[in-house]
């Protein structure tokens, strides 16, 4: 790996690239679709982290994917999921899910809004993150992988969600296929801190609430920082918070 300098970039909400829809609305952190932006494309292994929310009745329909870790973390009501290999399932609040794409698979998701509520109203959005990092080889078999862990997010720390890391087995909820990089959710109530690891490549998104870094001062809602050869800082929630934290030891070439 190439010698990197320490670096902490913040990098607000509003700066994020936005896809607005009648169905859909979506938040970039990197270049995505037709959002393009050479110096934008990712940070160490992490190339996509979608804010979404789409409206109830509607979602993604089905699509193709390549040689991919997707995984999908709700914030707010539920996610159905169905894909090419049979798989099938709704995805919720501490729900970890992750879909391999390896060779290549189909899926959709769509608002479950429906199933919640007796098909009798269309009320709530779902509001979920999806985030995307390649694997360690190419043609893969694809697959499928969720479990849930919202009982472990009620310590406050932050609980390894997926996770290729040899030192995480058995311990991160879901595998990802990329043994360089791992995943962590953290629920923290006002006053309650966590130290971020220390990496090659972190990414810290504050996907609700608000929280202070230790050296950055405030962060709200949307606001993302990519660290690049550090860590160890500590996160501190200052209103209701949930963040979810990429340790990478690899980034793309």
């Amino acid at each position: 790996m190439p010698v990197v300098t320490p670096d902490i970039d913040v990098r607000r909400a509003d700066e994020r690239f936005a896809t607005k829809l009648d169905w859909l609305d979506s938040k970039h952190s990197f270049s995505f679709g037709h959002h393009s932006d050479p110096a934008n494309t990712h940070h160490g292994l992490l190339l996509v982290n979608n804010d979404d929310i789409v409206v109830p009745g509607t979602g993604f329909e089905t699509h193709p994917h390549r040689d991919m870790e997707i995984v999908t973390w709700v914030l707010q009501g539920s996610l159905v999921h169905q894909d090419s290999t049979g798989h099938s399932g709704v995805i919720y609040p501490g729900l970890a899910q992750r879909m391999s794409a390896g060779t290549g698979i189909l899926h959709s998701e769509k608002n479950d809004s429906w199933r919640l509520q007796g098909g009798d109203s269309h009320t709530e959005p779902v509001h979920f993150v999806q985030m995307w990092v390649v694997p360690d080889e190419r043609g893969i078999t694809p697959g499928y992988e969720q479990l849930e862990i919202d009982h472990e997010l009620m310590s406050g720390g932050l609980v390894p969600v997926a996770s290729g890391m040899p030192r995480h087995d058995g311990a991160a909820a879901i595998q990802i296929k990329n043994k360089y990089a791992a995943l962590y959710a953290g629920r923290l109530q006002p006053g309650q801190s966590v130290e971020l690891p220390e990496a090659p490549f972190l990414h810290l998104f504050v996907a609700r609430g608000s929280v202070a870094l230790e050296g950055a001062g405030p962060l709200g809602a949307g606001d993302a920082v990519r660290f690049t050869a550090t860590g160890g800082q500590r996160v501190t929630a200052t209103e209701p918070a949930e963040i979810l934290v990429w340790e990478m030891h690899a980034t793309l070439r």
